[in-house]
């Protein structure tokens, strides 16, 4: 995702002082990060496979798979 300004109501909203980034957030950003995200707009395959990703240490944006070839 490109550097810009996260809008709050529009990237993310606060509850109990935590950040919660929401659909459009994550859709801009390209990739599942396999965190669980509350509003991850990914499908659960793609949901499970970073997760899988994640716990192995692998990259899980595309461009870094494909600098690393997974």
């Amino acid at each position: 995702m490109k550097k810009t300004e996260l809008q709050e109501g529009l990237d993310y909203y606060l509850e109990n002082g935590l950040y919660v980034f929401t659909e459009r957030y994550h859709l801009r950003r390209g990739y599942c990060c396999g965190s669980r995200c509350r509003h991850c707009p990914y499908p659960k395959e793609v949901q499970a496979q970073a997760i899988r990703r994640r716990l192995a240490g692998l990259p899980l944006d595309s461009a870094a798979s494909r600098r690393t070839g997974g």
